[in-house]
């Protein structure tokens, strides 16, 4: 596919061809990556983040944010649980919270390692390379990392303060895979001044990366950041990518096009903007990963990327029956084991036949075309 059918595809409302995208995408999905449904075990062990980025709730200027750092046990002891469970990953995630430190966090993923020998899915911000070397060294299995928009100028709105570059993403992106980590990424769809093209150069940028996991979700206002402020942006309805399920669904589609060896979740928020079907709509159109909230309760509601975030009360065991009934109505089974991706499969037995030297060293942002998008948002609330 290029951008223009891509971004066809994107905009596309009529019934019948909506149902042939639906159908052609979960048709790859089975034969790529077939039915099962892994589940990663996801714990926000710390909402603490120097960022100031414009969209997010846990932005260093929330000081009314009650701020949590889970310690060491707790982390550990939830990782032990997520294998009684049978989760076959756990996840952990946070804000870029200098806190956890290079040492603390490979001291974790070490003793979850020992103690579960589940998978160590990382998910802490642009850290330092020295800091993705020592951890990876510690045992963790892969790192998520968006890089939200492949738009610069978008992105460095979203980023008013600090770095503001998604090369230097991608280049975080491609010393991770150097180490051997499995990586992933993703945007956010319908985010202030993005494009349908936006999001179409997004999707051939996933491809082009060649991720192991991508993640999609509906842009989520929250009311406490500027983001919201610039929610038009300028932009005729017409030229405006939509923050909705219908949008996200169609995008998670033609991903799994793109990128048929991936990873794909039904994503927290797509079930938070639909919480009647979207995590089940979520694996009609592609997906075939779910990350149910482990984060103990008393933390849950203080990880506020975005208000109002599903399943803020369940239990873990709660949330683990209400997921397996889920899947299970759609005609899926739970996934056993770590559910490596078949993407890193695929790569490991080209470079036995075919070595590529060099290959990653070539990610870069799709190229821009067409005319340049709105400017920056307004100034940051003081």
């Amino acid at each position: 596919m290029d951008l223009e059918s891509i971004v066809l595809g994107l905009r596309e409302t009529d019934p019948t061809r909506l149902e042939a995208l639906r159908a052609r995408a979960d048709r790859v999905r089975r034969e790529h990556v077939g039915d099962a449904v892994h589940l990663r075990g996801l714990v926000e062990i710390s909402n603490h983040c120097v960022r100031h980025c414009a969209y997010c709730g846990l932005r260093a200027e929330r000081v009314d944010l009650s701020r949590y750092r889970m310690a060491p046990d707790e982390i550990v002891g939830v990782a032990r649980y997520a294998r009684e469970l049978g989760y076959g990953t756990v996840v952990l995630q946070g804000g870029e919270d200098p806190g956890l430190t290079r040492a603390s966090v490979a001291e974790v993923v070490r003793r979850i390692k020992a103690s579960t020998g589940l998978a160590v899915t990382l998910s802490l911000g642009e850290r330092s390379v020295e800091d993705l070397d020592a951890w990876r060294a510690a045992g963790a299995d892969r790192y998520l990392l968006r890089f939200e928009t492949s738009n610069p100028a978008l992105y460095r709105a979203l980023h008013p303060r600090g770095p503001g570059l998604v090369d230097l993403r991608l280049q975080r992106l491609r010393r991770a895979r150097e180490l051997g980590y499995e990586i992933g990424s993703g945007v956010m769809v319908g985010l202030p001044g993005q494009t349908w093209h936006d999001v179409g150069r997004d999707l051939l940028l996933f491809q082009e990366l060649d991720l192991d996991m991508v993640g999609l979700g509906p842009w989520i206002p929250h009311p406490d950041t500027p983001a919201v402020a610039a929610a038009d942006h300028g932009l005729s309805p017409d030229h405006r990518a939509r923050n909705d399920a219908a949008t996200t669904l169609k995008a998670l589609a033609l991903t799994r096009l793109l990128c048929p060896d991936a990873n794909l979740p039904a994503t927290t928020a797509l079930a938070t903007v639909d919480p009647v079907s979207g995590r089940e709509d979520g694996l009609r159109w592609g997906a075939n990963v779910v990350m149910p909230n482990l984060t103990p309760l008393a933390y849950r509601r203080q990880y506020e990327i975005y208000p109002g975030k599903t399943c803020l009360g369940e239990t873990p065991d709660q949330c683990h029956g209400c997921l397996r009934a889920r899947i299970e109505a759609v005609g899926r089974a739970l996934g056993r084991g770590s559910g490596d991706s078949a993407a890193l499969a695929r790569r490991r037995a080209a470079r036995s036949i075919t070595p590529t030297p060099g290959r990653e060293d070539s990610i870069t942002p799709p190229s821009r075309s067409d005319p340049p998008g709105p400017g920056p948002l307004p100034p940051e609330v003081p």
